[in-house]
């Protein structure tokens, strides 16, 4: 591969915001593993890998202006290594990308594929929707709280009916990653203009929602499947105690600790057995 195009790509893969898109593709594949779903899950994985592409690749076009006035060293576009509309062409790449592989994973499924894609293309609706301006009004976590509803909704209703407990943590965990998410940029962001929820309630607060949230998230998780709470429940629900009261400690910190209490929950479902099945 010639060095340039070596760079050029190993930048893009920097522009999509490989932490969270990462994160989110394993713990939806992970549970698309532990619902049943057997090799579809690659196909989940994939569909979801392509969503989040979308959606990190469009919030650097979008913000390419605001991380160049911001000095974000960080960000592969405000460097020059990439222009706000390669990244925007990958970004639409990746979502088109996202619908063959969205409704191929539910041609066996107990429900229409078009309700299959539709829960997924709201998952990529609510980021692009966040991306494109809803970051900058009060309503800020509605997108996440959106997107992060609907994903295990996506991802389990093929071979199971969606248990209100998944969705609702699902709802908590993303709003709770929305205040995390921006902490270590709020006084950044708010002199570039933006002025979501996070910025207008200010970073005490914003500390508050996210461990109020993400601890909802991990309790729903730990008592929502069942009428008794297992040993194996509880224990993982203190270690997620643990983890966002040590991020707490750091608002740089508190993000990675969100990353921390998604692994968790991953676990939390499989300590609850077959509840999906």
């Amino acid at each position: 591969m010639p060095a340039d195009l070596f760079a050029r790509t190993a930048a893009l893969l920097r522009s999509c915001h490989p932490e969270p898109t990462i994160a989110v593709t394993f713990v939806s594949a992970a549970l698309a593993l532990v619902a049943g779903r057997g090799l579809d899950s690659v196909l989940v994985g994939a569909a979801v890998l392509a969503g989040q592409l979308s959606i990190g690749w469009l919030n650097d076009a979008v913000d390419a202006s605001r991380d160049r006035a911001s000095g974000r060293v960080d960000k592969p576009v405000a460097q020059g290594l990439l222009s706000p509309r390669a990244v925007g062409v990958a970004a639409v790449t990746a979502a088109l990308a996202s619908v063959p592989l969205a409704l191929a994973s539910g041609v066996d499924g107990r429900v229409p594929m078009l309700l299959t894609l539709g829960l997924h293309m709201l998952v990529v609706a609510g980021g692009w929707a966040y991306d494109l301006g809803v970051k900058s009004t009060v309503v800020s976590v509605l997108p996440y709280a959106v997107a992060f509803g609907a994903l295990p909704a996506f991802v389990v209703a093929p071979v199971v009916a969606v248990p209100w407990w998944l969705v609702a943590a699902g709802i908590l965990l993303g709003s709770g990653a929305h205040f995390a998410n921006v902490l270590p940029d709020l006084e950044q962001d708010a002199a570039t203009g933006v002025r979501g929820l996070p910025h207008r309630i200010g970073s005490r607060w914003s500390v508050g929602a996210t461990i109020v949230l993400l601890l909802g998230a991990s309790a729903v998780l730990a008592l929502g499947p069942g009428t008794v709470p297992t040993i194996a429940g509880v224990l993982v629900f203190l270690a997620a105690v643990a983890a966002l009261l040590l991020g707490a400690l750091s608002r740089v910190g508190l993000f990675r600790a969100v990353l921390c209490v998604a692994a968790i929950d991953v676990v939390l479902l499989v300590a609850s057995g077959g509840t999906l099945r």
